[in-house]
């Protein structure tokens, strides 16, 4: 063949003939389907490879095809060397990608008509900030990811799925089939194995399947395994904090997110700061109620050195009803993860009586918990982050660097409190309340920190970040309380005492948001919610044991590929297996429920030993080449078929 422009593609047509016609031997004598020997096989005369099985919300492209290059090389280079080589594929279609893009196409067709027509120059809605610091300053010893971000990989440019499915070759009349899950699970998965085959990979075929109920062999051992994890109790119910998005009403799992993975529930303490009577003018119409500044805190046991409370000057801020009495003051963001921990007059919806500003809350009287005096104020700071805890800070500038910096420039710069209104006697008065002693520091820690370091201001803030670094390590760790019914007692063994001390006395509550931002793959902004679901124990203590014994006798081939391991299971306590939304299995017991989509991936490669036998090739198993219903894989069956396998 010779193109327009006078070249020759005639050894790459060559090539591709012969590698058609090898290919097509390949399927002739079914090279490549694994068979069982009569002995078992000696050490390193077999070999098992797996590929984490392919979303099938897509066509499958070159990242997969280089990830899979690695593996198809291993393959083939035991087959050669005379292993036996177990090399299947499978596919997935668990949990709520494909669903939530089915829905999109629903919606679009609802809001725009059939064929959709869009508004003209509407914004990418992946903010690209956003995307590019979806896991920013992430170590990556412990985050084992590709360079480029979850976000900025899933992301097409495109602002509506409908033009998502165009970008991909299908015409408006086959779009409109894929409101229907089903459809993608009937359309992508057959074209994937395709593209395999013409790749030339050396797999066998007689043992792939789709996950989902779409396959009611593989449905039927999903369901075993999961009754099988419950009758060990190692699958519980209970109410834990989670990543959660309320529009589609579930947790929201790493795989589940647009931007995001790998981000956890940061716990805080919500100190509640009571605004002293008579209220100003602005808070009027909050009169009877008892009012909070919310301020949230990592370090609840420094409450002793309270000398005032932080707000945002320019921050957008609400009153809102935690129940019949009692309002916070905080931001619209943190009242809502509030509201799904159970913390509104309205569940799951905040309750905002009146929209204020950090103006309107600079100079009110605070009467909080543990302070030393009787009242304090809340004053202005510039650095305060609006997307962090609550907009509220408690200033403890006796172990506190940024809060000390911030007393210090209020009450060397009168220029500065005119400039916010601040009066002399909200300020003035309040010293330094020394409350941990660090041996290296003395009991005014953030004082002597700040002067070693000759930090002189707010703004430098790489030298604040080491003060701060330093005064919370030495003080945590070595810290002794200065003041208090626990004095004498070291910080990190009071800590936890006083903050139960706090929510006893109903002076202060638990709060937890996501670590960083969240958005979910339906377009949702996440928030922790306090959730009741199906939990996998990975964390019990002789089962976690189990699986640091096995992974220390593994050769791992990389120390970095062990640490990855190890951290995970220095983590992993209570996985939540179960989801209200998406596909897949049905939990047994329990089923308005579907199990999560890597919870019905834990053992899936056992299932590759069998399937063959029940399907042979057909990924559905619509055909019964085996003889065998779905309806008689019970669970003694699958008991006596794992005896074998696992």
């Amino acid at each position: 063949m010779v193109a327009e422009d006078g070249k020759s593609f005639v050894k790459r047509d060559t090539l591709k003939k012969i590698e058609a016609k090898i290919q097509s031997l390949w399927k002739e004598h079914d090279v490549y389907r694994a068979k069982s020997r009569e002995k078992p096989p000696k050490p390193g005369e077999k070999f098992f490879g797996n590929f984490p099985f392919p979303y099938m919300n897509g066509f499958l492209h070159l990242g997969h095809a280089f990830s899979l290059s690695k593996l198809e090389f291993s393959a083939r280079y035991h087959r050669l060397r005379g292993a036996n080589v177990l090399f299947p594929f499978g596919f997935h279609g668990t949990g709520m990608p494909i669903k939530a893009s089915a829905d999109k196409i629903a919606q679009e067709i609802q809001q725009f008509g059939h064929p959709p027509i869009f508004p003209i120059n509407e914004e990418d809605p992946v903010n690209q900030e956003e995307v590019e610091d979806a896991n920013a300053g992430a170590p990556l010893e412990t985050k084992f990811k590709g360079k480029k971000s979850k976000a900025a990989s899933k992301s097409s440019g495109q602002a509506y799925q409908w033009e998502i499915m165009r970008s991909l070759g299908l015409s408006d009349s086959e779009i409109f089939k894929f409101c229907e899950p089903s459809e993608w699970l009937s359309f992508f998965p057959p074209l994937a194995m395709e593209d395999l085959k013409a790749f030339g990979l050396a797999c066998d075929w007689s043992r792939s399947f789709i996950t989902t109920d779409r396959n009611p062999y593989f449905d039927k051992f999903v369901r075993w395994l999961m009754r099988k994890l419950k009758d060990e109790d190692k699958i519980v119910k209970a109410k834990r904090y989670t990543i959660y998005s309320p529009m589609d009403g579930q947790p929201c799992a790493d795989h589940d997110r647009a931007i995001g993975e790998g981000v956890q529930p940061q716990e805080y303490t919500i100190i509640k700061m009571e605004v002293a009577i008579p209220f100003p003018s602005k808070l009027g119409v909050l009169e009877g109620r008892k009012v909070f500044l919310a301020a949230a805190t990592l370090r609840p046991e420094t409450m002793y050195g309270q000398t005032n409370a932080w707000v945002l000057p320019n921050g957008r801020y609400g009153a809102f009803e935690v129940n019949e009495t009692d309002v916070f003051i905080l931001t619209q963001r943190a009242a809502r993860n509030l509201a799904y921990q159970g913390f509104s007059r309205i569940p799951e919806k905040p309750s905002c009586l009146i929209e204020l500003t950090g103006y309107d809350l600079i100079g009110l009287p605070l009467k909080s918990p543990l302070a030393r005096h009787q009242i304090i104020y809340a004053l202005p700071m510039l650095t305060i982050v609006a997307d962090k805890g609550t907009g509220i800070v408690t200033s403890v500038p006796g172990d506190a660097p940024d809060d000390y910096m911030a007393l210090h420039d209020l009450k060397s710069k009168p220029a500065f409190r005119n400039k916010y209104g601040v009066k002399d006697e909200w300020v003035m008065p309040f010293e330094i309340v020394p409350i941990i002693n660090v041996p290296e520091f003395g009991d005014k820690a953030a004082e002597k920190v700040c002067g070693d370091l000759k930090i002189k201001s707010l703004n430098e803030k790489e030298k604040l970040a080491e003060a701060k670094r330093l005064t919370y390590l030495k003080g945590f760790t070595e810290g002794t309380l200065l003041v208090g019914e626990f004095a004498g007692r070291r910080v990190q063994e009071a800590k936890s005492w006083i903050r139960s001390k706090l929510m006893e006395e109903g002076n202060a509550i638990m709060y937890s948001e996501p670590e960083k931002h969240v958005v979910s793959r339906s377009g949702d902004e996440c928030v922790v919610a306090q959730t009741e679901q199906w939990y996998i124990s990975y964390g019990e203590p002789e089962w976690k044991k189990l699986a640091e014994e096995c992974l220390s006798s593994m050769n791992l081939y990389s120390e970095v590929t062990r640490h990855g391991f190890e951290h995970t299971l220095s983590w992993l306590n209570q996985w939540a297996c179960s989801r209200s939304f998406g596909l897949g299995t049905r939990i047994p017991w329990d089923e308005k429920y579907l199990v999560e989509s890597l919870s019905d991936s834990t053992l899936y490669m056992a299932y590759y030993t069998v399937a063959h036998f029940l399907h042979d090739g057909d990924m559905y198993g619509d055909s019964n080449t085996s003889g065998v219903i779905p309806e008689q894989m019970t669970d003694e069956c699958l008991v006596r078929i794992s005896s074998r396998i696992i």
